[in-house]
């Protein structure tokens, strides 16, 4: 795990240790997912469907055949009533990750500026 520079870890963008790429880090959605998962488990019905979705969901987890991952998870999430994963950021946070990720945008493109150069930049564009 590398170290995150960002002053809010849990919801981020940094480089991955190669710096080849970027990485999205939002706590939020894992929290949300397990209260959610926890919050249906109280009914007995909902929770025999979560345990055969999950069951369902180990099995091909072993040998995934394509598309079947996701349509599991989608069962599971179906099983357990859980909302879109979403996170709503305030402006503070929205400029925050803006400036972390153009510092990421700048790393990634070091070794082809020309390509940065050609894609659009949203403060040119927003004047």
């Amino acid at each position: 795990m590398s170290t995150n520079p960002s002053r809010e870890p849990g919801l981020s963008i940094r480089l991955d240790t190669m710096w080849l790429a970027g990485i999205l880090r939002v706590d939020q959605i894992r929290r949300d997912t397990l209260v959610s998962l926890v919050a249906t488990w109280g009914d007995d019905e909902a929770r025999e469907d979560i345990l055969r979705q999950l069951d369902a969901l180990a099995e091909a987890v072993t040998s995934p055949r394509e598309g079947e991952l996701d349509h599991l998870i989608e069962a599971v999430e179906d099983a357990a009533a859980m909302d879109d994963a979403e996170v709503r950021i305030d402006l503070a946070a929205a400029l925050r990750l803006r400036a972390e990720l153009d510092a990421v945008i700048e790393t990634l493109g070091r070794f082809n500026p020309a390509a940065v150069a050609r894609l659009p930049h949203q403060r040119e564009e927003a004047a």
